[in-house]
């Protein structure tokens, strides 16, 4: 099921000088919108702060995603560097499934990748990408516990604003740690980013939870540890619940394909 697939590149459109100034629907809801997936949740009391200075490291990391899909509606996801030319997001941001629209579901058509951006403005810039990789577990079934994948773009931006690293990590180690989720909800401002930061909930083989609130459009954010110092992916943020959310764990496998990615 981890086994990874590419979309057909096509050719790089050129980006618009100014970001939606407007919130998009959350990606989440293409593929979830008819179904009893609840996609972001913000359990009361919202802990959720505004990051302002999102040209500083590590929040440049956090990028907000204008997803547009095989039939040019258009959506907002998030997405994290962990190296100069790659992103990791959720799966159902690169590849939507089981939508219901005719011309809808497979690889979205492009994606404006968005570095630190807050609200109109991108100090970094934007770069759009139609180079994308998941795992056959979501390209062939939409399966919930294989919900992560990449985007590459054909620029090496991620030097400019650095990355994370990514680990895997036991259960035990896992549970005693604080996770961190920052990215772009659509429930705030357009093209804002949003921080929260809770311990987590429960593991177990392939996904992790947690009570950290998020919102639509933060689908493809990283849950990420600070280790001496340093930030570390050990999910990919992609649900919500009536309790807790969760995201796709880190596992060995995917690990590896994190490594052949970058690559």
């Amino acid at each position: 099921m981890g086994g990874y697939v590419r979309a057909t590149p096509m050719a790089v459109q050129a980006d618009e000088g100014v970001p939606p100034s407007t919130s998009l629907p959350d990606i989440g809801a293409a593929s979830f919108g008819a179904g009893d997936v609840t996609v972001e949740t913000v359990h009361l009391p919202d802990d959720r702060v505004q990051i302002t200075n999102t040209a500083a490291y590590p929040w440049r990391v956090h990028c907000s995603l204008h997803v547009t899909a095989a039939d040019n509606s258009e959506w907002i996801g998030t997405g994290w560097f962990i190296g100069p030319h790659t992103l990791i997001t959720a799966g159902h941001v690169v590849c939507i499934k089981h939508s219901g629209v005719p011309g809808r579901d497979g690889w979205v058509r492009s994606i404006r990748v968005m570095p630190g951006r807050n609200g109109a403005t991108l100090p970094y810039g934007s770069v759009t990408s139609t180079n994308f990789w998941s795992v056959k577990g979501w390209f062939e079934s939409g399966d919930q516990n294989y919900d992560y994948g990449a985007i590459i773009i054909p620029t090496e931006l991620g030097s400019n604003t650095g990355w994370f690293g990514f680990g895997n990590w036991s259960d035990a180690e896992l549970l005693s740690t604080v996770g961190n989720i920052s990215g772009y909800p659509g429930d705030k401002p357009a093209g804002t980013q949003w921080y929260a930061a809770r311990g987590i909930s429960s593991v177990n083989a392939l996904k992790v939870h947690y009570d950290i609130d998020t919102a639509g459009g933060q689908s493809g954010s990283a849950v990420y540890r600070v280790l001496n110092g340093n930030r570390y992916g050990f999910a990919v943020h992609a649900y919500g619940g009536a309790t807790t959310n969760s995201g796709t764990r880190i596992t060995r496998q995917v690990y590896d394909n994190f490594v052949a990615w970058k690559a």
